[in-house]
């Protein structure tokens, strides 16, 4: 049984490439909270997405501190309109409301 919310991990990496793409640029702790994550438990998909070149990691110094920027690649891009777009048409995202078809 799926849990109420359950993503499936491409729905996931669209949703972070989405969102990158829209902001141009989100730092670590937006881009978690946006996409609805946990770093803890999603940090992995971060770590491959950005070695697989979907996106870009970026270390800045903030007041002492340092801050984590990613940002879409072209790469990303490509392979969310080409790959995950067609996907999520012929394999829609569960909803509430169509979870228990």
């Amino acid at each position: 049984m799926v849990g109420k919310n359950y993503r499936d991990q491409i729905f996931i990496i669209k949703d972070i490439i989405s969102l990158l793409t829209e902001y141009g640029q989100l730092n670590q702790t937006a881009l978690i909270s946006y996409s609805g994550l946990n770093l803890k438990k999603h940090k992995h998909i971060l770590d491959r997405l950005e070695s697989q070149g979907f996106i870009s990691k970026s270390i800045s110094e903030n007041n002492k501190r340092q801050v984590t920027i990613y940002k879409a690649t072209h790469k990303g891009l490509e392979f969310c309109q080409t790959i995950i777009a067609p996907y999520e048409a012929l394999f829609p995202r569960r909803t509430n409301s169509n979870q228990n078809n």
